[in-house]
């Protein structure tokens, strides 16, 4: 996988590897201590997937306060996303600030959110389907 940091330190844009062959490829889209080798938390408690049928649908901004912050690995598996995170640490040189990331299932790309931080998307196309690693329980 290869990782790349965000100007919101802890985020992270993070894409695969693939080793291809004439039947397609294989890439590892999550690894534990290659996460932990770069700061992360590789917690998952929940699984989601978020299916939009149209084009434009907006979820978000989702966050949950301590002590049920969560951590969010977001992948696009049908579709196309346009993702959005926000810094919603007060301590952070970059409180407010956000980076947005494409998603898509074109190029298998993830979005690591970090705890404190919002998180939201717009659909680029009908029928998108988000998937989600959760580092913490839904909390309402």
């Amino acid at each position: 996988m290869i990782f790349t940091e965000t100007k919101l330190k802890g985020a992270f844009v993070i894409d695969i590897e693939p080793h291809a062959d004439l039947r397609g490829f294989f890439a590892r889209a999550f690894c534990q201590q290659e996460f932990e080798a770069h700061g992360l938390k590789p917690v998952i408690a929940q699984t989601n997937i978020a299916f939009n049928q149209k084009s434009g649908t907006l979820r978000g901004m989702h966050f949950q306060f301590a002590p049920a912050a969560e951590t969010k690995l977001v992948r696009c598996t049908r579709g196309a996303i346009h993702d959005i995170i926000v810094d919603l640490r007060p301590e952070s040189p970059t409180y407010l600030q956000h980076v947005a990331a494409e998603l898509s299932e074109r190029n298998f790309r993830a979005l690591y959110v970090p705890e404190r931080f919002a998180h939201g998307y717009q659909g680029l196309q009908d029928e998108t389907e988000t998937h989600y690693q959760v580092g913490e329980f839904y909390t309402p």
